[in-house]
């Protein structure tokens, strides 16, 4: 056993477990999905719940190839995006290899590295690099091209680049690199925030077709169940619709922004449907003044932000009813 084992994880998504403490209407802007999401129609008594998926995925992994226009030997599947971090990061580190993790940012990537055995750094080279782009939970988007001069600049000097790109569709997919070639290079989706269904776990990855196998290989065998697969399969004939998505949150977003400033609070420009706030005073206490309220936000004190919350872009509705708890709470 490690001397120091790494603690698990905060994440946000408690929704369930609090509503079983609470009686009134929670509304959940914790966990960042789609608002506007695309009517998706499955018929899940398609599934064929007495058999074993195909744990190649052909058909699944076909169908995603049609969409983004890569091989299905580019093509690695996993139950949600945490599961593919977790396995690249024991499929291509070793006891005290580097990996470069600039915070703040999705705190799975550094806890999946430590379980690997790795070290973690920020701000200098190292043996694996990993970007979320946008990053969680700034919002934050880097340009193509700059991900472009980052991938060079890891190919030159032999350093793995993974990136993260969950929340790419709901921004600017044409900043994605995902369409982009190199033995250097692993990029990672997810269906669970485009789609809205964080329940059906759910994603997937491009890389070179040798590390896709080891992937695949150190996988755990079905672990993608045949709900997730059927769904995932009609989401993906719905996958342009995401654009217009994407546009409405955009919008919402900026309206967002004005409220805040209106409110005295600083936000960071985010580029995804979710909004980094400074309130400039405890988050946790805040969180709870806000719970009181009906409304659950991400305290972001994991983040290293004691003193900074995330909220959702909602629809309208929902984004008044949180802006007017939030002036309850700051006053």
């Amino acid at each position: 056993m490690q001397e120091h084992f790494p603690k698990k994880a905060v994440h946000g998504g408690r929704i369930l477990a609090l509503r079983q403490n609470n009686t009134g209407n929670l509304l959940d802007v914790s966990a960042s999905m789609n608002p506007f999401v695309p009517d998706v129609s499955c018929d899940f008594r398609n599934a064929d719940l007495c058999a074993y998926p195909d744990d190649s995925y052909t058909a699944l992994k076909e169908k995603i190839g049609r969409v983004f226009s890569r091989d299905t030997e580019e093509i690695c599947v996993g139950n949600g995006s945490a599961e593919l971090i977790r396995v690249y990061c024991n499929v291509v580190l070793s006891r005290h290899d580097t990996v470069r993790i600039d915070s703040p940012t999705f705190s799975e990537y550094d806890l999946s590295a430590r379980l690997a055995g790795a070290d973690v750094i920020s701000g200098k080279d190292a043996d694996v690099r990993i970007l979320c782009n946008p990053n969680n939970p700034t919002g934050i988007l880097t340009p193509r091209s700059e991900m472009l001069s980052i991938l060079d600049d890891c190919s030159k000097k032999g350093c793995r680049f993974f990136v993260d790109e969950a929340f790419m569709e709901l921004a600017a997919r044409n900043e994605s690199i995902s369409d982009i070639r190199s033995e250097n290079l692993f990029v990672m989706r997810s269906i669970t925030k485009c789609f809205s269904v964080p329940g059906i776990r759910f994603g997937f990855g491009f890389g070179p077709a040798d590390l896709i196998e080891e992937m695949e290989t150190a996988r755990t065998p079905w672990t993608v169940n045949a709900f997730a697969e059927a769904y995932t399969m009609s989401a993906l004939d719905h996958y342009d619709e995401l654009a217009l998505s994407a546009a409405k949150i955009s919008a919402e977003r900026e309206w967002y922004f004005s409220r805040l400033t209106d409110l005295g609070l600083h936000a960071d420009k985010s580029s995804a449907n979710y909004i980094l706030v400074h309130l400039g005073r405890n988050a946790a206490e805040f969180t709870n003044a806000m719970l009181k309220h009906g409304i659950l936000v991400r305290d972001c004190t994991s983040f290293g932000l004691p003193e900074s919350i995330r909220v959702s872009v909602e629809t309208r509705e929902k984004n008044t009813r949180v802006l007017e708890a939030m002036s309850a709470c700051l006053h």
